[in-house]
C-alpha cells in the first residue's frame, strides 16, 4: 500500500492527538515552589517566650499531626541526613529528578517478575507531599508513573537540590504521627536534629519505607543499610526508638497555666513579660512550701510577681502539680474568696474621706448586726476581741470588728465600687447582695487581680491592668485611691509593732527590709493569701486546695507569707527595699493615747487630720442606743424553763439618764435602770424615748 500525503497526514494526525492524550493523562498537578510550602507550615506547637527571647513553655495545639517548627537543612545533623539521602535516593544530587538507572531497574524487575523495586527520587516524592493525588493508593499504572515522574522534573525545574531535600525531611512521616525530621528526632530519640548521629540516621531510613514496622524489621532494615559488618547494636536501639514516647526538655515548662491561657493556635510565638528567672525562683519557693506542708493539709498554691513601674508580670505561676488532685487548675486566674486581703482599700477610703486617722479608736468588741438575711455578727480570727484600738494595730493586726465598723462609716456600696475601680471585676452583684461580710472578704477575687490592686497602692493609688504580653499596649494609669491615702495605709501594713498583737514581732512577713504586706483567710479554711510590696516588686501568693475543701492546721503566716517572705528575699537579695518617700497632704505628728490604749508614737495623718493626744469618746457622750436585745433577734421559749426565769435583759449604751424606754405601748420607766421583761409571743418594738418624745433608737425583736 502506497504511503500517500493523505495517509501522513492522517499518522501525523494520530500520533499528534495520541501525544495529545498522553500529555494529558500524563500532565502533573500545579505545585507550590518552595517559598509557599514553607509559608504554609503550621507546626502543631506554639511557644511562649520570657522578656529576654528565652523559651519557658510549649503547647501543643493541633493534635492532627505532630509537627514541629519547620528544620532548616543547616540544622540537620549531616551524618543523619546523608543516611537518609543514601538510603531513599543515592544519585538525588546526580540526577534531574528521575533516576533513570533505578527507574530501567524497576521496570525489568517488573517484567521479569520479581520482587518491585523503588525507583521514586526524593523530587518526586516531595511531589507526592505536595499533592497526595499523585501517589494515591493504586496508582502504579505506568501513565502514574509518567505522571510522576514529569511531576519530579517539574519541581527540579523550579527549585534548589537544597530545597526539595530540606523539605523532603520536614513533609516525610516517620512513626505514628510524627511529621517532619524535628518531631521525629524529639519523639523517636529524645534529640534535636542537629543531635542525630549516623544510626539514628539509618533507624530512620529504615522506618521511611513503612513507617508501622517492628523493632525487628527495623534492625534489619538498619543493618543492611549500614553495609553490614556488626549490626548487633540495632536491636536494641531500635526497640528504643519504638518504646515510650521519649520527651527533650526542649523548653523547661516553667508557665504551662499561661502557656495554656495564651498559646490558642498552632504557630504562635509569643514574648510575654515574664523574666525566666523570676519565674523559677517563684517556683522553687512555691514548691518548698507545699512540700513541708504535706499533700493532707495544702495541695495547691500560685505565686505572681508584678514590676511596680511597669506593671508588668514578672512570674505567673498558676500551680506546681505536685500532690495537686487539680493540675489542670489555673490558681493564679481562679476566682477565690479574699478574706481580709481587701481591707487595705476600706482604710484607705476612709481616711481618704477623713473618716478616719491611724491613730483613731475603734472599738473592738462584739457587735450584732441586723440584715435582711438575719443578724450578722462578725467574729475576729482568734475569737477574741482587743477592745479600744487605734486604726493602725486594727488594720495590721487584721481586726475584724473593727473593718465592720469602718464599712458602716464607708458604706458597703461606696466601698464595692471602690473595689471596682481597682479591678476586681468578681463583684458583679451591688453591695446589698455582699452586705457588711465585704469588709471581711466575702467577694471572690483573683491572684492577678490582688496583684494590680496592691501594685495600685504602691504606686500611689495609681491602678492600670497588668500586662502579660510583651505585644499588649501599656494603658494609661488611672487615679483611684488618693496618693497620701495610699501611702499611710502602706505605712500602716508595712508596721511590724502595730501587727506584733496579732502575728508576733518575728513573723514570716517581717523582713530585714521595708515592705508592706496583709494576709487573709477565707471562711472555713479554704483559701490562704498573703499580698505585698516593696519599692519594686509586688508579690502575691494563695495557698490552698484547688478543689475548694478546707486546708488542715494552717493559718495566715504559715501558709502563703512563707511563700511569699522568700520570693520578697529573692528578688532583693542585691538591693534592699527603700521605704517611699510621704507624698504632698501628708504630716508627721508625736502622738499619746490616753488611758493607756496604746504606747505613745510618731504617726501620720492628712494635713488638716493630726491630733496629739488620742482618746476614746467618755461612755456619757456617745448617743443613746439600745445594746440589748440586738435588731432582728429571734428569741424563742423554751418549756422546760420556768417562765419567770426566761426574762430579757434591756441593755441601754451612752447618756440615757432623761430618756425612757418603751415596749411597743407600754412605757417600761428610765432608760438608766430598765427592767428585766417577759414579752410574749410575736413581734415587739422596743423605743427609746427622749425629753421631747424623739424616737433616738428602737429595734424590733420575735418571741416564739
Amino acid at each position: 500500500m502506497a504511503f500517500t500525503p493523505a495517509r501522513a497526514i492522517a499518522l501525523v494526525a494520530a500520533l499528534a492527538v495520541a501525544g495529545g492524550t498522553l500529555d494529558y493523562a500524563t500532565r502533573p498537578p500545579l505545585l507550590p515552589d518552595y517559598a509557599a510550602v514553607r509559608a504554609r507550615w503550621h507546626p502543631s506547637e506554639s511557644w511562649l517566650y520570657d522578656r529576654h527571647g528565652r523559651l519557658i513553655d510549649s503547647a501543643r495545639v493541633d493534635f492532627a499531626a505532630r509537627r514541629l517548627a519547620w528544620t532548616p537543612l543547616a540544622a540537620v545533623s549531616p551524618a543523619a541526613r546523608n543516611a537518609i539521602v543514601a538510603a531513599e535516593d543515592h544519585r538525588f544530587f546526580d540526577h534531574g529528578g528521575v533516576d533513570w538507572l533505578a527507574t530501567g531497574g524497576a521496570a525489568r524487575a517488573r517484567i521479569d517478575r520479581q520482587r518491585p523495586r523503588g525507583a521514586s527520587t526524593l523530587s518526586m516524592q516531595v511531589a507526592a507531599f505536595l499533592d497526595p493525588a499523585l501517589a494515591r493508593p493504586g496508582a502504579r499504572g505506568w501513565l502514574d508513573k509518567l505522571r510522576q515522574i514529569r511531576a519530579g522534573r517539574a519541581i527540579e525545574a523550579r527549585w534548589s537540590k537544597e530545597q526539595i531535600l530540606e523539605t523532603y525531611l520536614n513533609l516525610a512521616g516517620y512513626r505514628g504521627e510524627a511529621q517532619g525530621i524535628g518531631a521525629a528526632a524529639l519523639g523517636l530519640f529524645g534529640k534535636t536534629p542537629a543531635s542525630l548521629s549516623r544510626d539514628d540516621g539509618l533507624l530512620l531510613a529504615a522506618l521511611l519505607p513503612d513507617p508501622r514496622a517492628d523493632a525487628g524489621q527495623i534492625a534489619r532494615r538498619a543493618c543492611a543499610l549500614s553495609g553490614g559488618g556488626d549490626c548487633t547494636r540495632f536491636p536494641a536501639a531500635a526497640a528504643a526508638m519504638l518504646g515510650p514516647a521519649r520527651s527533650l526538655a526542649l523548653d523547661p515548662g516553667l508557665a504551662p497555666h499561661l502557656s495554656d491561657r495564651l498559646l490558642t493556635r498552632p504557630g504562635l510565638r509569643i514574648a510575654t513579660t515574664l523574666d525566666a528567672g523570676v519565674q523559677r525562683l517563684a517556683i522553687a519557693a512555691l514548691r518548698r512550701q507545699l512540700l513541708g506542708l504535706g499533700g493532707t493539709r495544702a495541695r495547691d498554691g500560685a505565686v505572681v510577681v508584678v514590676d511596680n513601674a511597669s506593671g508588668d508580670v514578672l512570674a505567673y505561676v498558676g500551680g506546681i502539680g505536685g500532690a495537686s488532685t487539680a493540675p489542670a487548675v489555673d490558681n493564679a486566674n481562679a476566682y477565690r474568696q479574699a478574706g481580709s486581703t481587701l481591707k487595705p482599700f476600706l482604710y484607705a477610703q476612709a481616711i481618704e474621706r477623713r473618716y478616719l486617722t491611724p491613730a483613731s479608736i475603734l472599738d473592738d468588741s462584739p457587735v450584732q448586726l441586723d440584715t435582711a438575711s438575719g443578724l450578722y455578727v462578725p467574729q475576729n480570727y482568734d475569737r477574741g476581741f482587743k477592745g479600744p484600738v487605734s486604726a493602725r494595730t486594727a488594720l495590721a493586726g487584721s481586726l475584724n470588728v473593727p473593718a465592720v465598723r469602718t464599712l458602716l462609716l464607708i458604706g458597703v456600696e461606696p466601698f464595692r465600687d471602690r473595689l471596682w475601680d481597682l479591678g476586681y471585676r468578681g463583684l458583679v452583684e451591688d453591695g446589698d447582695y455582699y452586705g457588711f461580710s465585704l469588709a471581711l472578704g466575702s467577694a471572690e477575687v483573683t491572684l492577678l487581680e490582688q496583684a494590680a490592686a496592691y501594685r495600685a497602692l504602691a504606686d500611689g493609688g495609681r491602678w492600670r491592668p497588668l500586662r502579660l504580653t510583651l505585644a499588649q499596649p501599656r494603658a494609661a494609669p488611672r487615679a483611684i485611691v488618693a496618693p497620701a491615702a495610699a501611702w499611710i495605709v502602706g505605712d500602716m501594713i508595712a508596721d511590724p509593732n502595730a501587727r506584733a498583737a496579732t502575728f508576733g514581732l518575728d513573723s514570716a512577713l517581717r523582713l530585714p527590709f521595708w515592705a508592706a504586706v496583709k494576709t487573709g483567710t477565707s471562711k472555713a479554711m479554704r483559701d490562704n493569701w498573703c499580698i505585698g510590696y516593696s519599692d519594686r516588686f509586688t508579690v502575691g501568693v494563695w495557698i490552698g486546695n484547688a478543689e475548694g475543701d478546707p486546708m488542715r492546721a494552717v493559718s495566715g503566716t504559715s501558709g502563703a507569707a512563707p511563700v511569699w517572705r522568700d520570693v520578697m528575699m529573692a528578688l532583693h537579695a542585691h538591693t534592699g527595699s527603700r521605704e517611699p518617700a510621704p507624698p504632698a497632704g501628708v504630716e508627721a505628728r508625736r502622738i499619746a493615747f490616753a488611758d493607756g490604749i496604746e504606747e505613745p508614737r510618731r504617726d501620720w495623718f492628712l494635713h488638716g487630720t493630726a491630733q496629739t493626744v488620742i482618746a476614746a469618746a467618755p461612755h456619757a457622750a456617745r448617743r443613746p442606743r439600745f445594746t440589748n436585745p440586738v435588731a432582728g433577734s429571734v428569741y424563742a421559749l423554751d418549756p422546760d424553763i420556768p417562765i419567770d426565769r426566761q426574762r430579757l435583759s434591756i441593755g441601754v449604751s451612752g447618756a440615757a439618764a432623761a430618756h425612757r424606754v418603751v415596749l411597743d405601748a407600754r412605757d417600761l420607766g428610765p432608760a438608766d435602770h430598765p427592767p428585766l421583761i417577759l414579752p410574749g409571743p410575736g413581734a415587739h418594738r422596743l423605743r427609746l424615748i427622749d425629753l421631747a418624745g424623739r424616737v433616738v433608737d428602737q429595734v424590733i425583736f420575735t418571741v416564739r
